[in-house]
């Protein structure tokens, strides 16, 4: 599985299909854990018909971490590559968020507050390379 970046803009917005949303409150990082996994992961998830990436990564940051009061900034695009299939496209988040309400009802059993991102990470070849751009932007 590869990952690489690419700046905003420079990919047809209909071949963005999933966004990931990298979110802290104040320094920490937060990050949510599957009902059906024993891993960490960041809010994420696919793009509904109808709806712009904007909207989409407002939603799932939503549904994933029931974040009421934020602000979410677009960082880059992102793709990701398997052997033998398609390059599929991604828009990446960073969300600062003021304010948590209670975690919807979804595919998430709780989220958690990290000082540091933990080891165990759902997408662990994906994440450090959208992490690291999410660094560069907070400079």
């Amino acid at each position: 599985m590869k990952a690489k970046l690419f700046p905003l803009g420079t990919i047809d917005d209909s071949l963005i299909k999933f966004v990931v949303i990298l979110v802290k409150q104040g320094e920490e990082w937060v990050l949510s854990k599957h009902k059906h996994r024993d891993t960490w992961e960041f809010a994420g998830g696919h793009r509904e018909v109808g709806e712009s990436v904007d909207e989409s990564a407002a939603r799932e940051l939503f549904e994933e971490t029931g974040a009421l009061e934020f602000s979410i900034t677009p960082i880059s695009i992102y793709s990701v590559s398997r052997e033998n299939e398609n390059e599929s496209f991604g828009q990446l988040y960073l969300a600062q968020v003021d304010r948590f309400g209670p975690l919807p009802e979804s595919e998430m059993a709780e989220i958690k507050a990290f000082e540091k991102v933990p080891h165990n990470l759902t997408y662990p070849f994906i994440y450090p390379i959208l992490i690291q751009a999410a660094l560069e932007h907070m400079k």
